[in-house]
């Protein structure tokens, strides 16, 4: 299955770890945001899921929005699906479209709690007692598309935003 990845920070590397190490899909592209200045030397540095398609040679796209422009340049590596895990990109219809087997999203709460930007914190706050991993269908709404799968880990009193988040990335 030939897949575009969208995902930028350290929670998105399990998903496309896992992806690249799976015999049936063929990573073509990786989505990912712009190199940004980070550190006291404000040298720009590449997301995490940027540094982790470098390294396994895989193609990155770095706009600073999707426009029709990208989606051309994705429709032509004929992909079959994208995956989404925390990309910080909007995705518009017209590039939703270029895939003919759905774009999948990787979201990290039990939707339809918790949707938006911080699921983890958000759970957190609210005293949930478990919280998990989403795939779901993506649409024009954030978050509003169909539930394709749910994982569940519990939240425990000690549980930190940090500590909760990579145990959601590795399910």
């Amino acid at each position: 299955m030939r897949t575009v990845f969208f995902g930028s920070p350290d929670y998105a590397l399990p998903t496309l770890r896992g992806m690249l190490a799976a015999p049936d899909i063929d990573v073509v592209a990786v989505v990912t945001q712009t190199d940004r200045p980070r550190g006291r030397s404000g040298a720009a540095m590449p997301t995490p899921v940027k540094a982790l398609a470098v390294d396994a040679g895989v193609p990155v796209i770095q706009p600073e929005r999707m426009r029709r422009e990208q989606t051309a340049q994705l429709t032509a590596l004929d992909p079959d699906v994208g995956v989404v895990a925390a990309s910080g990109h909007i995705l518009p219809v017209h590039l939703l479209e270029a895939f003919p087997h759905d774009v999948l999203n990787v979201h990290a709460s039990l939707l339809p709690r918790h949707r938006g930007a911080s699921p983890v914190a958000a759970a957190i706050l609210a005293g949930d007692e478990e919280t998990g991993a989403t795939i779901m269908r993506v649409m024009r709404a954030v978050d509003a598309g169909p539930v394709v799968a749910q994982v569940r880990t519990p939240v425990g009193p000690f549980d930190t935003t940090a500590s909760v988040t990579d145990r959601v990335a590795d399910l």
